[in-house]
């Protein structure tokens, strides 16, 4: 009891990027534009997706679903990141606000990677049963998946969150990190060699699996594309899924990186810099790259802007 009361009262703080104020507010001005980038970005796709008939399958809802996950996934870090830029890192965060950032950007990447593997299990269906597609991706089909997705990433982040906030921290209280990540939390805690292997193990599951389905899914998608005669036709078919390919690489090898390096390998330096990536750059990018390679939703986006 006395640990747990000693936990509670303590604060934490995150490292700045630079010592330099000039620097800080650079980084600053970066981080706000990247995150009103992503907001806007995500928010068109998914009004978009809303607002347009034509776009109401199961693959756009998915990809409205996924840009939804990304603006609440980016909000769970911006805020306090850019409020301890501006005070040279000198804003506190308190065990329970750090446990619950914790908790919510653990929740929403897990159920990102999750629905990867549902969106991917689309395709499969879309290329590889064209004709029984509308049967099989059924609506009630879609919100069941986007509801496991949820689900999923709320099983994965309640006990990871509990099991690291339960550890004795040290007297060091200062973050290698912008915002509370796993790895640069348990850092700071005592005696942790075991609880870095339940980390690593369970990291290692929850990405390999989703990953794996991922795999075989575009083997069968690959082989179906092959068999297609026409050059249009495999065009057509391949161009739906490259997209999805993409952001399939940003997000799995940025998190790959962190949650399952090695800890002797692990660099709190290199582990900040990949973070900014997959935080920032990849929620901007994911707009971007679906609105590039589809023709349907960029066709959607012209019309939407015409309006205003």
């Amino acid at each position: 009891m006395e640990e747990i009361n000693k936990t509670a009262k303590i604060q934490f703080f995150f490292r700045p990027f630079s010592a330099d104020p000039k620097v800080q507010v650079v980084i600053f001005v970066a981080f706000l534009v990247m995150y009103l980038t992503s907001l806007s970005g995500n928010a068109t796709i998914a009004v978009t997706v809303h607002i347009n008939n034509s776009l109401h399958t199961p693959m756009y809802f998915f990809l409205a679903n996924l840009a939804v996950l990304e603006i609440f996934y980016t909000s769970a870090i911006a805020p306090l990141a850019l409020a301890n830029l501006l005070s040279m890192g000198k804003t506190p965060v308190s065990v329970t606000g750090c446990g619950t950032q914790m908790f919510f950007f653990v929740f929403l990447g897990g159920a990102d990677c999750v629905l990867l593997a549902v969106m991917a299990y689309d395709r499969f269906i879309a290329i590889c049963y064209p004709l029984r597609y509308t049967v099989i991706m059924s609506w009630p089909l879609c919100v069941q998946l986007m509801a496991g997705s949820l689900a999923l990433g709320f099983l994965l982040s309640l006990p990871l969150t509990i099991l690291i906030f339960h550890l004795p921290f040290c007297n060091n209280n200062e973050i290698y990190h912008f915002y509370c990540d796993m790895p640069a939390v348990m850092r700071l805690a005592v005696q942790t060699h075991v609880h870095r292997t339940v980390l690593y193990v369970i990291s290692f599951i929850a990405l390999s699996i989703p990953l794996s389905l991922i795999s075989i899914s575009y083997v069968f998608i690959v082989g179906a594309i092959v068999q297609i005669q026409s050059a249009q036709g495999r065009h057509r078919a391949f161009s739906t899924c490259s997209s999805h390919i993409l952001v399939v690489l940003l997000q799995y090898g940025c998190t790959s990186f962190i949650y399952l390096s090695p800890s002797s390998s692990y660099s709190p330096e290199m582990g900040r810099v990949v973070s900014v990536v997959y935080t920032f750059v990849t929620p901007i990018l994911n707009p971007l790259i679906y609105s590039m390679r589809n023709k349907e939703l960029k066709d959607a986006l012209r019309k939407a802007l015409r309006k205003f």
